[in-house]
This record gives C-alpha cells, sequence and structure tokens, in this order.
C-alpha cells in the first residue's frame, strides 16, 4: 500500500509515547449546573493542549469512544494556527510557536506533524465499532485520505462526504472556479446510514398490513445480459398480458409469482400501463444508504448565524452548523454512545448531541477538547446557554433549552509517580487506578472504586485481577500501612479464586517468591509502571 513521506514523519511517528498522562483537575465552578457534585463520568469539556488531553483520557475511555467527529484546521494560511508540539527534533523546535501562514513552504509538512500524534491517539481511543469523521477541504484530503490509508487499512476507509457548505458563488476566487464544497472522510467498520423516515409512505387503500408505497418494477438489463428477467407479466385475475419492458423486469419469474401471490403488485387500469410493486413500509429495513453528497439545506452560513443567535457577535469564523454535526453523528446508528471532538472551538458538537437527545431520547455523552483560551467562555458557555435555552432562537427546541449537564476540567500536571512521596499534589485514588490499570494492562474499565476498598481492589483487566495500595497523604505512603502485609496478601489470593493477581505499592513484607506461590505479581510504587499485556495469561 502506498504511504506518505514527508518531512518530521521519523520524529512524529512515536512521539504520542512520549506525551505525558495529565490528571484531570475539575472546576465546579465553571461546570454546569455550577457547584455541583461534578463527576468526571458525565460529559466533559477539556481546556488543554488536545494531545496532551487526549493521552489523559485513555486510561478511562481507550476503545471506548464510539463517534468521533473533528474539524481541524484547513491549512488555508489565514487560520493564523501555530505548530506547538514539543517533539524532540532540532528541525522541528525551530518551528513551535511560528504561525504557519500561505507562503510557508513547510506548511504542509507541519500540518501532517500535527495531526498524526493526535490521529494515533484518537484511533486508540475509537471503539472497534465506532466510526472517525473529520471535516477537511481539498487543500489537504488527498494527504489526508493517504494517512487514514496508513492508520486504519484501507478496508476501513468507510468513504468520503462532499458538503455543499458555500449557498452562494465565491465571486473573489482568482481561479475562476467557486470552491462550493467541503469533504467529510469517514473511517470505521459501518454506518447504518439514515433512518428510513416513512415519507412518501401511505395506505390509502386501508390495506391491513400498513404504509405502503408504489415501486419500480422495470429492470435495467439487456435480454442478452438477463434473458431470465425477460418474460411477459400476466394478471391471473383479468388475463391481461402487459408485455415485457425493453430492459426485461427487476425480478425473476419465482420472486415475481410470489409477489402476485402475497397480492403485493399494483395491476394498472389500462393495457399500456406498468404494473409497480407494493412495498411496505414495516419490511423495509430501518436505515438507507445515506448520499455521499451532503446537499442538506445546511451551509456555513448557517453555522455563523447560529452562533450569532446564541451569542449575540460573530466573533469566531466559520463555525459548523450543528445540524451538520448531529446529522453525521447519528449516522453510525448510536442511541447510546460515547462522543469525542478534540478540536472543539464553539461547542458545536456538545449542542448537536443534546438535540440529538432531546430528538430521540438518546443517552449519548461528549467530551470536548479545547486547547485556545477562549474554552470556558465561548466552548463552555455555547453549551450552557443551549442547556438553559436561547430566547432568541428560531428553532422552538433550543428556545425552550435542550436540558442537560457537564463537568469542565482543565489539565493538571502529569502523573509523575515521584509525587506519591513529595507530598505536592499527588494525585487522587481513582486517577492513579486508571492510569496503571491501562499502563499495565492496555485496557481501559468502565467502574474504579473513587476511594479505596479495605482490599485495595480496582479491577479485571488484561487476565489480571488488580489492587492498589495507595492514598494521596504522604504520611500514609511513609508508613507501613502502604505496604503489601502478608495479611493482605493471603487475604487477595483467597479473593482472587485462582486468578493471577498484580499488587501496586510502596513496599512488601514478604518475597516475590513467596508472593508468586500464591499468584501475586508485586509491582513497587513509584517504579513499576509498565505494559505487562505481552505477558498476560489469557483472560477467563
Amino acid at each position: 500500500m502506498p504511504t506518505l513521506e514527508f518531512k518530521g514523519k521519523p520524529f512524529v511517528y512515536s512521539h504520542h509515547l512520549s506525551v505525558p498522562f495529565r490528571e484531570l483537575v475539575v472546576d465546579p465552578k465553571k461546570s454546569f449546573p455550577g457547584g455541583k457534585e461534578a463527576s468526571l463520568d458525565d460529559n466533559l469539556i477539556i481546556h488543554g493542549d488536545n494531545l496532551e488531553a487526549l493521552k489523559t483520557l485513555l486510561p478511562r475511555y481507550a476503545g471506548k469512544v464510539d463517534v468521533i467527529y473533528i474539524d481541524p484546521p484547513y491549512n488555508t494560511g489565514n487560520e493564523g494556527w501555530a505548530y506547538n508540539d514539543n517533539v524532540n527534533s532540532p528541525l522541528m523546535k525551530e518551528w513551535l510557536g511560528k504561525v504557519v501562514d500561505r507562503d510557508d513552504l513547510e506548511r504542509h509538512d507541519k500540518w501532517l506533524c500535527m495531526m498524526w500524534p493526535r490521529l494515533t491517539l484518537l484511533k486508540e481511543l475509537l471503539s472497534p465499532s465506532g466510526v472517525l469523521f473529520i471535516s477537511i477541504n481539498s487543500i489537504e484530503k488527498d494527504r489526508l485520505s493517504l494517512v487514514l490509508a496508513e492508520f486504519f487499512g484501507e478496508d476501513r476507509l468507510l468513504g468520503e462526504f462532499v458538503w455543499k457548505s458555500r449557498q452562494n458563488k465565491d465571486s473573489r476566487n482568482k481561479s475562476g472556479i467557486s470552491e462550493d464544497h467541503e469533504y467529510v472522510l469517514a473511517v470505521g467498520n459501518e454506518i447504518k446510514g439514515e433512518k428510513r423516515s416513512g415519507e412518501g409512505f401511505s395506505n390509502p387503500d386501508d390495506d391491513p398490513r400498513g404504509d405502503w408505497s408504489s415501486g419500480n418494477m422495470v429492470g435495467l438489463a439487456s435480454e442478452d445480459d438477463r434473458p431470465n428477467l425477460h418474460y411477459d407479466l400476466i394478471n391471473p385475475k383479468t388475463g391481461i398480458n402487459y408485455g415485457c419492458p425493453p430492459r426485461g423486469w427487476r425480478y425473476e419469474p419465482s420472486t415475481m409469482t410470489q409477489l402476485i401471490v402475497e397480492n403485493k403488485i399494483l395491476w394498472p387500469r389500462s393495457n399500456d400501463g406498468r404494473p409497480r410493486e407494493k412495498q411496505f413500509l414495516n419490511e423495509l429495513p430501518e436505515y438507507t444508504n445515506a448520499s455521499s453528497v451532503l446537499d442538506l439545506d445546511i451551509y456555513t452560513r448557517n453555522g455563523t448565524m447560529e452562533f450569532e443567535e446564541i451569542f449575540g457577535h460573530r466573533d469566531l469564523p466559520f463555525p459548523k452548523p450543528s445540524r451538520l454535526i448531529s446529522y453525521l453523528i447519528d449516522l453510525p446508528g448510536f442511541k447510546s454512545a460515547c462522543v469525542l471532538d478534540s478540536f472543539a472551538g464553539s461547542g458545536t458538537t456538545g449542542q448537536a448531541v443534546l438535540e440529538l437527545n432531546k430528538r430521540d431520547g438518546g443517552s449519548r455523552k461528549f467530551i470536548l477538547i479545547e486547547t485556545e483560551d477562549y474554552a470556558d467562555k465561548l466552548t463552555a458557555e455555547r453549551v450552557r446557554r443551549v442547556i438553559k435555552g436561547i430566547p432568541k432562537a428560531k428553532d422552538e427546541t433550543v428556545k425552550k433549552g435542550l436540558s442537560g449537564s457537564f463537568t469542565y476540567c482543565k489539565l493538571g500536571e502529569p502523573i509523575d509517580l515521584e509525587r506519591f512521596f513529595s507530598g505536592k499534589g499527588a494525585p487522587g485514588y481513582e486517577q492513579v487506578a486508571h492510569y496503571i490499570v491501562y499502563t499495565a494492562t492496555g485496557a481501559s474499565v468502565a467502574s474504579i472504586p473513587a476511594e479505596p476498598r479495605k482490599d485495595w481492589f480496582v479491577a479485571e483487566a488484561g487476565g489480571y485481577r488488580i489492587h492498589l495500595i495507595y492514598r494521596p497523604d504522604l504520611n500514609f505512603m511513609r508508613g507501613n500501612d502502604a505496604s503489601l502485609s502478608i495479611e493482605t496478601a493471603k487475604g487477595i489470593c483467597k479473593a482472587a479464586k485462582g486468578k493471577p493477581v498484580l499488587v501496586y505499592a510502596a513496599a512488601k513484607f514478604m518475597s516475590q517468591a513467596a508472593l508468586t506461590a500464591i499468584g501475586i505479581t508485586f509491582c513497587q510504587l513509584p517504579y513499576s509502571i509498565h505494559r505487562v499485556l505481552g505477558e498476560a495469561p489469557d483472560a477467563p
């Protein structure tokens, strides 16, 4: 398979491994409702570098995000974005903080270097049945397609949507072509498509089988190509012969006979008419294929007007319309889903998720990541306002309020295990527990105790039962209670019932040989945070 080479690729290929895991620090005042007991299990709005935020999400969400929508910089040369990843390369250190403009001869290399580690982490976060949507225009579309094929494999490239994004022609384009469209690339295993609406179905003859529509039965093949589809069709009740169309029928004789027996043929009154098929709504698939051309009567200007309706100004250029994003994230067919947007901008994806839930009673949750300083004043504020309701909104649902809540977070200190004994801002038990589970096994688990249990049990993952003897307290970590005792080890072994066990603690009061004999592997804090997946037995 062809791959794309670009300046800096060798240095960013594994850059995500050097990105630190950070704490998610909750800000209850900026959460909504403000002052409530915020939870990391709620909808999340995260302020911080989106590469570091994606890495921080791995212990909780690796393989669990159902839908990802991102709208990265299009690299037009007018967006004011700068390369800011601290990659260990002299060449790339020269790029840091410099705005990428149209005259930058390395602008495509910089853009690809920015996207590569983020796509790496997004792939790790995406569930096996999940779908990734990326909005892009023609500047980087082809390069992005090659990178996605390299990441996911060509068999997982579901296709591309062409969105008619401009309502009126651009007369300023010197090329003589008004570029009126953008693209949305889709990657994953499957899109269910659009839910069949029932439009065009009715029951004028009170058929007890329900609403139906009239379907064409004329074929598309010549007699030479498909002779079995070329035959005379006769109404058995009237004896009228409707002959055979020039391109034959759509069904072979046995199938057509079955339709006649089931009274699913609409016979015309005149001899020269064409019989048609009665297609019943309740017998058709729930979903129908989505068109690759998104001519939805939704344009970029709708996103701008929507933003102005909420804030009263247009300070953020070209926000996506929420109707476009809600259409896309509904295509995989998940009513209960985790939806991630790591280039959140004004928070349109959060609004789209809430609108979908309001419309179909779904229980989707969102995670929005925004790097810029407006994460609170624009990204989170938009979601606050649409939850409460926008008095001037044209949409009645948005006017009344979409309901919901979210927890606002920022990225804290790296989870540096040397901090365990420094007495300065040691991370909380739950975050450390998520962290050790992921770093040890590569798995994320949904439920982990917020506070330590009596037996220090955390979760089962990667074929192991995992225990963490830890409290974010300097005196505790320096005392004997932070060590694995013989009594605790025996209790852990008894509860494990033969399953292999990992125990993370500051020290132990018995040899590893004795622990191995009862199925326990001791991992010393802060040093023994390591991936053991390659050595793990098969999960029971």
